[in-house]
């Protein structure tokens, strides 16, 4: 294999939508734990589970969908990656006093370093990238 072969590892869960969020959260704090990103980015940590909230609430509340969640590393992004059912892409709106929900693309759009949303034959994916904070010498 050369250098320039991409090398990436990935992970994926499948969540009803019986399933709750946490369920979501708790997996992908397993997998960021192994990666030791628990110890060396806890932000960035921080940043990825409440994006694995909000896009698996999205999935379940706003397309009345089951979710499937992607974790993908390939040593410059961790790719978060939420696959549902409905084709409606969604947006990053700001607050409005009229609305109590809707805020949450805006939050991933603030969190993640990049995120996109791609329409499927049978769905969509949102997908987040997060980079972890360069290592100080």
């Amino acid at each position: 294999m050369s250098e320039s072969s991409l090398r990436a590892v990935g992970w994926a869960k499948s969540l009803p939508l019986t399933s709750d969020v946490r369920t979501a959260r708790d997996w992908a704090h397993g997998h960021l734990r192994k990666m030791r990103w628990t110890a060396t980015a806890p932000e960035t940590v921080d940043a990825v589970l409440l994006t694995v909230s909000e896009l698996v609430t999205n999935a379940q509340v706003h397309a009345r969908s089951s979710a499937q969640l992607m974790m993908t590393w390939d040593e410059h992004c961790l790719h978060i990656a939420v696959h549902d059912s409905s084709g409606e892409l969604p947006l990053a709106r700001a607050a409005s006093p009229d609305r109590l929900g809707g805020r949450g693309m805006f939050l991933v759009e603030a969190l993640a370093d990049d995120w996109e949303a791609r329409p499927c034959p049978d769905g969509k994916t949102v997908i987040a990238c997060f980079r972890p904070p360069a290592a100080t010498s």
